[in-house]
């Protein structure tokens, strides 16, 4: 999972580089980028591309779609720490639907825990004019949107080989992109197009990895670690983009970070 965020801070800095490419057109060629790697990596390796549990699969395709559109679209109209830390409520979200999903346990205590990491995300968003209601609920929907994609990652561990699901990513966000991007598009120039290629890399190999993981480890345990993500956008959205906050949101985004710690310890 360290390995995952990684390539995920990679990408987050690579969308804040070109802020003139609407968000929905990088989504359609990072899916583009995914789909015809995935295939050919499948395809040579003698899998069938399309599963077992197609049903799962499309609708792990479909919030994984919403919450990587919403995401970029956040990436680009607020800072980057503050759009990493919105998103990354994807844990407990993960967490609270892994009760209903797949029956994992939670003990009452890790309740106080989100509820710390709700309230980090709530003072962020009050005290930082840059984040607008429309961005922090684009965040927190896409946040939602990935803890349920997560779920029916572990949900499908036993039936589908990982690179399995990360094809039917772009395969279900291409149709939707497409439609979004028709009314949106920008062309891109040459330097555009190999921050494209190289957000393409960094997503499909974010993918794989972050896949992995949640088949093989404990839900909570795994969707914490993705917190170090936040950190990695606090130092790359300063040094890159001379992005500084308000002492109140470091004191909000800690809050974040100390609820899910705790949760980590409590698992």
């Amino acid at each position: 999972m360290l390995l995952a965020g990684i390539f995920f801070a990679m990408m987050n800095v690579s969308v804040k580089f070109i802020p003139h490419i609407p968000a929905i057109e990088i989504v359609w060629f990072r899916s583009i980028f995914s789909l015809i790697f995935t295939f050919v990596v499948l395809s040579n390796k003698g899998i069938s591309v399309f599963g077992n549990n197609k049903g799962s699969l499309i609708i792990r395709g479909i919030v994984g779609s919403i919450s990587l559109i919403l995401f970029f679209y956040t990436l680009q109209r607020i800072p980057l720490a503050s759009a990493v830390t919105m998103q990354y409520l994807s844990p407990i979200f993960t967490t609270i639907l892994g009760v209903f999903i797949l029956k994992e346990k939670v003990r009452p205590i890790q309740f106080l825990y989100f509820a710390m990491a709700f309230a980090g995300v709530l003072i962020i968003q009050g005290v930082d004019p840059r984040i607008d209601p429309l961005s922090a609920g684009m965040g927190i929907v896409s946040g939602l949107s990935a803890g349920l994609a997560y779920n029916m990652i572990r949900k499908l561990k036993t039936s589908e080989h990982p690179l399995v699901i990360v094809f039917y990513f772009p395969l279900v966000t291409l149709p939707i992109a497409s439609i979004i991007m028709y009314f949106d598009w920008v062309m891109p120039e040459v330097w555009d197009w190999v921050i494209l290629l190289w957000i393409g890399f960094c997503t499909q190999s974010a993918q794989y990895f972050m896949t992995v993981a949640y088949q093989t480890g404990n839900l909570a345990r795994v969707s914490s670690i993705s917190y170090m993500s936040v950190l990695y956008a606090l130092i790359f959205g300063f040094f890159l983009f001379g992005e500084t906050f308000p002492f109140a949101s470091y004191i909000g985004m800690a809050l974040v970070l100390v609820g899910i710690l705790l949760n980590l310890r409590v698992k």
